[in-house]
């Protein structure tokens, strides 16, 4: 698979899915720079045209966000969304959408291995 920024939402779907079944189906979005993209639930592709407001705003930015939406299908609800970039450009986002309300992200923080907390004492910082 080439994934490119003009990638279709069509074209993107192996990507999206395999991204969906990694984080136990939690919903997921995805598009490229300059097409809509794909909504993945439970499995299923709901949509081959779909973009999201933090979805375009990781696309302008190319920072991860990690916010909850006020409006769009998933207003409410807890999201997690990073940039996929290629030679400096931000080629596409994709996005977890946590329906967990946050247990998902929290998990993910306490299960983290003991010494990815451990200070650094040669910085004097904690990874």
């Amino acid at each position: 698979m080439n994934l490119t920024n003009s990638s279709t939402g069509e074209e993107i779907v192996p990507v999206a899915m395999a991204i969906h079944e990694l984080v136990n189906r939690l919903p997921i979005t995805m598009r490229t720079q300059k097409f809509g993209g794909v909504r993945i639930e439970e499995g299923k592709v709901l949509e081959t045209d779909y973009t999201g407001p933090i979805l375009e705003k990781v696309l302008l930015e190319g920072e991860i966000s990690n916010e909850t939406p006020q409006d769009g299908p998933y207003k409410g609800t807890p999201v997690i969304v990073v940039p996929l970039i290629e030679n400096n450009e931000v080629i596409a986002a994709v996005g977890v959408i946590d329906t967990t309300k946050g247990i998902y992200s929290d998990i993910m923080e306490m299960t983290r291995r003991p010494e990815q907390n451990e200070p650094d004492n040669t910085k004097g910082e904690f990874y």
